[in-house]
This record gives structure tokens, sequence and C-alpha cells, in this order.
């Protein structure tokens, strides 16, 4: 019996084999090989929705595949969180999440996700110059004057913010307790909504650096900035440090994407984010939604959100801080 014939076929099985093999190994690795989808928890038109549209733009054009941003608002930005979580983890569903979300919301209320077990850490993009911003006919320049105008009406003042447990939220209930002041809290499903009613002279105040276009514009007014130095376009402005509320109230924004994702997808898109958030005219863009890029990789991010959430569990646990 002639057993080269045989011998071919085995040799072309194997080669075969092979090919397949090698196919399957270039299929798996090819991420992304279709769109990918970012989450924003908030409303169109806030910082959030602005910051997860910059960043899409800039990972569509290194990815070589769409990012596509869906706003999935509400309940304190855990709507879209939870959806997040509960996503495969194959690197075609990410989360652009504030500070709250992660280091903050838990503390106070019970959320529908685990900050640490649900997600993996990719990159922070930005942190902000925040504001403490009034509307327009308010009888308070400043902090001080603020502060008198509440304690001579006690619970008639109101501000709002992105929403229930949000760091816009939080950062006022930390100021006022700080200043002794009680002033009532209006949520709202994020902070274009809350902007809109501060400009309308619905609400008094609101502690968001999204405020920054119309305090420029004239329509409402700032009493401070909550960032340790004066915002670049309002240099005139003190902080609250300088008008003697010392309190840490900054806020950043960052990628995440469902635990048990790749980690060499994570290192990716970290990487193409670092050059983005680095890239020119970046920190002008920023600027005009009072923020600053302050990038940094997973591994240094993972280390800022565990000193973050240890601060914030010992601020709100210190300064008796309930959200009902």
């Amino acid at each position: 019996m002639d057993r080269k014939p045989l011998r071919a076929l085995v040799l072309l099985a194997v080669l075969a084999c092979s090919l397949l093999l090698g196919l399957g190994d270039a299929s798996a690795q090819a991420w992304p090989s279709r769109p990918i989808k970012l989450i924003v928890p908030y409303p169109a038109g806030g910082n959030a929705d602005q910051i997860g549209r910059l960043i899409a733009d800039k990972l569509s054009g290194a990815l070589g595949q769409q990012v596509v941003v869906e706003n999935r608002a509400g309940a304190g930005a855990t709507i879209g969180a939870q959806a997040v979580a509960r996503a495969p983890a194959d690197g075609y569903t990410l989360l652009l999440a504030p500070s709250a979300v992660m280091v903050i919301t838990h503390h106070l209320r019970k959320v529908p996700y685990d900050p640490e077990a649900d997600f993996v850490p990719i990159a922070s993009l930005s942190s902000s110059y925040g504001l403490v911003a009034a509307r327009g006919d308010l009888p308070a320049g400043n902090m001080a004057e603020l502060i008198a105008l509440a304690r001579q009406q006690p619970g008639k003042l109101t501000f709002g913010s992105a929403g229930t447990a949000t760091a816009t939220h939080l950062s006022g209930e930390i100021v006022h307790q700080k200043a002794g002041i009680k002033i009532l809290h209006v949520p709202y499903k994020g902070s274009a909504e809350s902007l809109n009613d501060l400009v309308g002279g619905r609400i008094d105040l609101i502690y968001d650096p999204v405020a920054l276009p119309q305090v420029k514009a004239g329509r409402i007014k700032v009493l401070a900035t909550t960032a340790a130095t004066r915002h670049p376009e309002l240099p005139q402005v003190p902080t609250l440090k300088e008008q003697g509320i010392d309190v840490d109230v900054g806020s950043w924004f960052a990628l995440f994407a469902p635990r048990g994702t790749p980690a060499e997808v994570i290192d990716r898109i970290a990487v193409e984010s670092g050059k983005a958030m680095n890239a020119p005219g970046m920190r002008e863009t920023l600027l005009k939604m009072s923020q600053y890029p302050d990038y940094r990789n997973p591994a240094q991010f993972a280390a800022q959100i565990r000193a973050d959430d240890a601060r914030y569990k010992a601020l709100i646990q210190t300064l008796g801080i309930k959200v009902e």
C-alpha cells in the first residue's frame, strides 16, 4: 500500500487546522471589529455628555471603529452605570463616569452596582475647576454674603444639582455644612437642566463647572471657584479656601469598562485616551467646560480611586451626610 497519498492528506489536514486556528486567534485579537458603545449616564448638553463626545470622537479616529455615545440618564447616574456593569466584558461597552458614580454615591445610598467588583478603571480624563454660581439677581456677590443671606432666610434658598448624590449635590452639602447654613437641594436629571433653571431664576445656586459659559455671557454670576487654584478664565474670582471655607470638593471624569474586560483592550483604550488628553488644543477645549486634562493610566487611576473613595467615605461619615 502506497503511504505517500495518505501522508500528503495528513499534512494537508494539519496545515488546514493550523490555518483555521491561526485565523481564530487573529479574529479573537482583532479588537475592535465593530462599533463601541460609550454610555454617558446623564442627558445631552452637560459636561459629562460633552466630554463623552469629545473622547468618543478621538477614540473613533484612533481605533478605526466608531465609538457611539449613548445617553442613559436618571437615578443620579445609576441607570447608566448599571447598564455597563451588566454588559458583556468584551470591550464594546464603556462608561464615561464622574467621580460621584465610583467614589461617592455608594457611601450615601444603595446602588445597583458595585464600583470595585463590577468595573475596571481605564483612565482618568479630566478634572474640574468647580464653580459656585448664582442667579444674576441674588443679593450676594461672594461666599460671606451668601452665608449671611442663608442665615437670614434659613431653608429659603435653593441649590440645584445634576442629581441626588452626584458630586454637584455633595459639593453643595459639604460647603453648607462647613459654613453652618441650610440651603434646600433641588435634584435634576443632569447639569444642563439645573443650569437652565438657574439662568431662568427658578433656583438660587449650583455647584457645577458647567456654569462657565453662562457666567461669561453675564446671565449668572460666580461667587467662588472650588479648585485649589483660581480658574484661568476667572482670575478675579477667589477660591472657597481663600474665602475661609477650607474644603476639597474637586471631581474628575474617567473611562471604565465591565470587570473582566481583557487587559490588552483596557491598555489600548488607556494609551489612546492619554494621547487624546495630551493633544495640542485639548487644554483650551476643556477649559471652555471648566475642565483641565488630568490623565492617569489604569494603575495610577486605580490608586487615585482608592484614595478618593477612602477620603469621601470618611468625609461623609464625619459630616453625617445622608441621602434618603
